[in-house]
């Protein structure tokens, strides 16, 4: 018999419809719990709607700080981008909302966690395998896999019948849904199920469109310390802070939309519409400054084991050894990528203008072309003499 549930609860009615559904299915307690991430919601009323469920135990944490430090920071150390476009914001959240639930169900003395993540999807996979990963023998309860309501209007019917407030926007179908926090957005379904159709502009929230975005180029410096963005010109600022600034310049300058369909984990492909404003010149800013800071040999693995890293995280493997074993490695290589990098940003375009750092590689008199430089031209004979001979013989009649 299942003794106390803590359920991941943004107050939306999906997830106050499972709140009610544990209550009358399990009869027991059902602790909420709602991270800030930085959705841009606001959060101040899903106390109110808890209690009026009946919830005593209500848990509301601000995690930004420690979203963006401990999870989007080393991924973005590692350049992790899945199937070549997607920065992976919604999988890099869901091993926080896991590891934070199971810390509360240790406090309050649950033995079950619950989550609303549809059967179809990834994020079963992922809040799932953080459950067990932080706690092997806990309960897991996915409602939409048990239940039977399988549609909006059972939702809502539902919701009636156990007097849940339904706003008056929740009551038709939705055109789409959305997750967001302070890395990204992502939008699916309904309107956007076909990929040949574009996508709608009243989908976007965290980008302008080109055509509205800013008229006049902006130039900005991004430092880096040890592979971390630590500011924004010349001002010293927490992960969460830098995030949020580069999101800002990122909206009004219309960067980081991308329309993917992905390969899905649970076996389907999906299209999604996403926005990454900030992580978008992150990413440029941080191999910018890798440029200058990794040796070749550094560099070019850390490419090779990306993919690798992506995949994990993608498929909800934060946890797992190899994942912990690929950030050592990578993180490893951070320890000189400090500096400076300058870009430009105008209508939907990140550019690099320049670079600096104290540990710079890049070695001005090896590369110039003045008689007093330091490379002597006719050592290039004898290199590509030697990486020719497999060529020559390769190719002997």
């Amino acid at each position: 018999m299942t003794k106390k549930i803590v359920l991941a609860y943004s107050g939306g009615l999906d997830t106050s419809v499972i709140l009610k559904w544990l209550q009358v299915k399990y009869k027991c307690p059902v602790v909420t719990f709602t991270a800030d991430l930085g959705q841009g919601e606001e959060l101040s009323p899903v106390k109110g709607k808890a209690q009026s469920l009946g919830v005593e135990e209500i848990f509301i944490d601000d995690l930004r700080e420690e979203f963006v430090r401990d999870y989007v920071y080393p991924m973005f150390r590692a350049n992790a981008i899945y199937e070549g476009t997607y920065f992976l914001g919604t999988a890099i959240a869901r091993p926080l909302i896991a590891k934070r639930q199971i810390e509360i169900a240790n406090i309050v003395g649950a033995d079950a966690v619950a989550h609303g993540a549809t059967g179809k999807g990834n994020d079963q996979v992922r809040f799932e395998l953080g459950y067990y990963a932080n706690k092997h023998d806990i309960k897991v309860i996915s409602p939409w896999r048990e239940w039977d309501l399988n549609s909006r209007n059972d939702l809502i019917n539902f919701a009636e019948k156990h007097q849940i407030p339904i706003a008056k926007d929740k009551r038709g179908e939705a055109p789409f849904s959305t997750d967001a926090n302070l890395l990204h957005t992502s939008s699916e379904g309904k309107v956007l199920e076909d990929p040949w159709v574009e996508a709608p502009e009243y989908v976007y929230s965290r980008t302008k469109s080109l055509e509205n975005s800013k008229g006049e180029p902006e130039e900005i410096i991004v430092s880096f310390k040890n592979g971390d963005a630590v500011g924004i010109n010349n001002n010293n600022l927490k992960p969460h802070e830098v995030l949020n600034m580069l999101n800002s310049y990122g909206y009004e300058h219309g960067i980081g939309r991308e329309d993917i369909v992905e390969n899905r984990f649970v076996g389907m492909k999906s299209r999604g519409i996403y926005e990454t404003p900030g992580g978008t010149i992150l990413a440029k800013a941080h191999r910018a400054i890798e440029s200058i800071t990794l040796d070749r040999g550094e560099a070019h693995l850390k490419d090779e084991l990306m993919p690798k890293y992506a995949e994990a995280i993608y498929n909800g493997l934060w946890f797992s050894s190899e994942r912990i074993a690929l950030q050592n490695l990578i993180d490893s290589t951070q320890f000189n990528v400090n500096g400076d990098v300058k870009l430009k940003l105008f209508k939907g375009n990140v550019i690099i203008n320049g670079r600096r750092s104290p540990n710079s590689k890049y070695d001005l008199s090896m590369v110039s072309f003045d008689e007093k430089g330091d490379y002597d031209q006719r050592d290039a004979e004898g290199f590509i003499k030697i990486n020719s001979l497999r060529l020559k013989n390769f190719n002997k009649k």
